[in-house]
This record gives C-alpha cells, structure tokens and sequence, in this order.
C-alpha cells in the first residue's frame, strides 16, 4: 500500500526539479500545474514563492549531498574520500540532467544574498567545505582551512565549466583536486612513498 503525496509534497517535487532545470524565475502557474494544486493551495502552504524556492532546496540539498559525499568511516583515506566526491561529481557532469550544482544556480539566479534560497544555499555549500575541512584535517594538512576552500572552488569551477560548455568534464576536476591534495602533501600511498624515498 502506498501513500499518496500530500499537496506539500508535491509542490516541493515539482518545485525542486523545475527550479533545477529551468531557473527560480518559472512562474507559479507553471509550478502548480506540475504539482496538480491550485495557486490558492500552494500560498496556502507557502507564504510566498520566496519560501518555496527556500524549502525546495532544502529538501533537494541533503539527496544531492548524499549523491556526492561518501559514507561515514567507509574505510578510505582522507584522499580517497576527498576525490570520491570530484569522481561522482564527473560521473552526474556525464549525464544528460546535469544542470550544475543547484546550491550555486540558486544563488547566483537570486543575486540577493539575504534571499532564504541564498541562505539555504549557502549553508548547503558551507557542508561541503566542512567535509573537506574534516578530511583535510584527518590528514595532518598544515593550513586546511585555505585548502577546503580551494577544493570547494574547484568543485564549483568545474559544474559551471560542465554548464557552460555543455559537455562532460572527463576528468578535469578529478585532476584539479588531485594536484591540489598533491602540492599540499596529501598524495596517493605510492606516491608518498617515492616522496618518503627522495
């Protein structure tokens, strides 16, 4: 037996996938046909579009985090964990939906950054650079803090790279992140191990 989707949830569905896909700017006609509610039960629930697109993100931004970022404690190293999420990043790029990271659309669509979309998309990018913060520090770097944001950068350059020439990335964000981790001593184990050589 399945539950049906309540009207909440179905403007949230429709709004996250038409905000993705097509902008925040979509009218609100539009986004209730999707969702099959009428526009006096969506202001009913929602305050104004405002909130939507606020709530919306937020309920996309922990699958989309999920999609990137590795279990807890799954057994690999800093490194290994830090470019799982450029690997999985390459592997959506490839796909024929990828409209780039929804949390930097998002933002830079609104322009305001007092926006509750801008908010939530800012605590959104925020998660990520922690992610990086923490494996970062796992992995004894002498400044994590600059390079996490380095890191966050480069996952964020090469989404809007992917967006912008409306092609795969092949690699090219893998190989920024690698030479990132490389310089600040963060290599794969036999490269650590030539450099303990040397």
């Amino acid at each position: 037996m399945t539950t049906q989707a309540t009207p909440r949830e179905r403007l949230l569905d429709a709004a996250g996938e038409l905000f993705y896909r097509d902008g925040v700017n979509i009218g609100v006609d539009a986004l209730c046909k999707a969702a099959g509610v009428s526009k006096k039960s969506m202001y009913q629930l929602f305050r104004s579009k405002d909130e939507l697109i606020a709530e919306s993100l937020a309920s996309v931004g922990p699958g989309y985090q999920q999609a990137l970022e590795p279990g807890i404690d799954d057994g690999a190293t800093p490194r290994e964990r830090i470019l799982a999420v450029f690997v999985k990043q390459d592997q959506l790029a490839a796909g024929g939906e990828f409209f780039g990271c929804p949390f930097v659309s998002t933002a830079f669509e609104l322009k305001n950054p007092e926006h509750p979309g801008s908010v939530v998309a800012r605590h959104f990018k925020q998660r990520l650079t922690d992610f990086f913060l923490g494996e970062l520090i796992a992995a004894g770097v002498d400044d994590p803090d600059t390079l996490a944001v380095q890191l966050a950068m480069t996952f964020d350059g090469a989404s809007a790279r992917a967006v912008v020439r409306a092609q795969a990335l092949n690699g090219v964000g893998i190989r920024m992140a690698e030479a990132l981790l490389d310089a600040a001593g963060v290599r794969a184990p036999e490269l650590a191990g030539q450099a303990r050589q040397n």
